[in-house]
């Protein structure tokens, strides 16, 4: 059997967003049912027919509870929607990523790639019966709402939607532009949950975009997909022009709360920083459907100095993408670390009865690591606030998730290039640093302190972004003299 190219990476279920849109299935119409004899384990006993009984066996048991649940359950309930949560049941207790949609959750996931519907711009997990945010997306009403990674929405209008399936809670969470939706929202550290109305919209993937500080280069990836890489490069010659023929203060790639996306654009992104040499490869069950990837052989930039911006909701291709810049000493990677979502899941769709989301390899960096469950490390830690924890749910927090197996080994090659100025940069924002506003890039702690590294390392000057805050204010219990006070407004 041939898998198509186009694999999926996404990180979780998108609500009222479109979904990472690799999608990639089984060609011809025998595919299915090749791949259901091609994937069974062989019988550990000598005798042949051994496995095979078995088999019947525990068929048999799915059969008795099969009638004895539609024959006792309290109301009643169809043979397909029995079917369907089995089916279900047996996807999703394989790994989190893996799950079956019915044909109209199919229709509803490739409607998802026009960007023609309405939603939040969410994207959610689900855990033992929660609804965690992974991500909202840049630009969406989610975003504008100020819903945060790791919040749990544990109401829509009023109404608990604990213990609801995932795919229940999307569904309430889309619908028409311009209505109105309530979330009631648990959140760290929050005294009591928080109510928040939001008013739908039409979602679309937000193009990369790029901004000019002074002579540095800073261009924003919020996930791959069919024209990332394209875009990617427009937007680099774009502040090449505007720098006047040359970024000489180096250039910010940001990947912080990516999810994901194609494989094929993490490989082009990728590509357009490294000359030569392994992006990623993918190791699948059987040894023929393994693969790799290497470097096309030129660099964009020729060589300019780069930071990548990483936190715990970089997933699948931006840790790709991560993870080779890395490998190769292309980059420095700051921030905290990323998600650890190390697996491919391939979509193959079943005529007439919906589609099949399955794991079907892990993929490994240039240096052989897996980051299954594990993430990519970043080179200097710089947390984005003093409040705020750590990404509060990665994929090792996931239930039953795909082991990290295969690679040689969990720690990033050892670096020496690294500019003196990462071994002084401050882990986390000082204590009157100014609360973080999406408006002003000036609020952004990882981000100023990657434009000050990136500048040391392209030799220009890079000041410290702290260096003119205003002094800290006294604490209430201990007033300070009067000579010493200072009004701010």
């Amino acid at each position: 059997m041939t898998f198509r190219t186009a694999l999926l990476f996404g990180a979780a279920v998108l609500s009222g967003l479109t979904l990472a849109p690799g999608l990639s299935g089984l060609e011809g119409n025998g595919g299915i049912i090749a791949a259901a004899h091609a994937e069974t384990a062989p019988a550990p006993a000598t005798d042949p027919n051994a496995g095979h009984a078995e088999t019947y066996k525990l068929l048999t048991l799915f059969g008795s509870i099969f009638d004895l649940v539609r024959a006792n359950y309290v109301d009643p309930v169809s043979d397909r929607e029995l079917i369907t949560n089995a089916l279900n049941g047996m996807l999703s207790g394989l790994d989190p990523h893996s799950s079956y949609m019915t044909e109209k959750q199919y229709a509803d996931m490739q409607v998802q790639t026009t960007g023609k519907f309405g939603g939040l711009g969410l994207e959610v997990q689900g855990e033992d019966g929660h609804v965690r945010v992974v991500s909202p997306i840049d630009g969406t009403p989610a975003w504008r709402a100020g819903i945060k990674p790791g919040d749990y929405i544990v109401a829509i209008d009023g109404h608990n939607i604990d213990g609801a399936p995932l795919n229940d809670a999307v569904e309430k969470m889309r619908g028409k532009p311009n209505t109105k939706i309530t979330l009631t929202i648990i959140r760290a550290k929050a005294p009591k949950p928080i109510i928040v109305t939001l008013t739908r919209d039409i979602i679309q993937i937000e193009k990369v975009r790029s901004e000019l500080y002074d002579k540095t280069g800073y261009i924003r990836i919020p996930q791959f997909t069919e024209e990332t890489g394209e875009q990617l490069r427009a937007a680099y010659n774009e502040l090449k022009q505007k720098a006047g023929g040359k970024l000489s203060g180096g250039l910010v790639l940001d990947l912080r709360n990516d999810p994901g996306g194609l494989l094929t654009q993490a490989i082009d992104v990728s590509s357009s920083f490294i000359r030569n040499g392994e992006i990623v490869s993918t190791r699948a069950r059987h040894p023929k459907d393994s693969q790799r990837w290497d470097a096309k052989g030129s660099d964009m930039t020729d060589g300019l100095p780069m930071v990548v911006l990483i936190n715990g909701g970089s997933a699948s291709a931006s840790e790709i993408v991560s993870g080779a810049l890395q490998d190769h000493h292309r980059a420095v990677l700051v921030g905290t670390k990323s998600f650890g979502k190390g697996s491919v899941q391939t979509i193959m769709p079943i005529p007439g009865n919906g589609a099949v989301r399955l794991t079907t390899a892990r993929y490994y960096t240039p240096s052989g690591r897996s980051i299954q469950g594990l993430g990519i490390a970043p080179d200097v830690t710089v947390k984005e606030s003093r409040e705020e924890p750590a990404f509060s749910i990665r994929e090792a927090d996931l239930s039953h998730i795909l082991k990290n197996q295969g690679g040689n080994q969990t720690k990033p090659p050892a670096r020496s290039d690294l500019p003196e100025l990462a071994a002084h940069l401050p882990d986390e924002p000082p204590e009157n640093w100014p609360a973080f506003d999406v408006t002003k890039p000036t609020t952004d702690f990882q981000l100023q302190e990657g434009l000050r590294l990136v500048r040391s390392m392209a030799g220009v000057a890079a000041p410290d972004p702290a260096a003119s805050l205003p002094p800290v204010k006294p604490s209430s219990d201990k007033p300070a003299p009067v000579k010493n006070e200072v009004s701010h407004h």
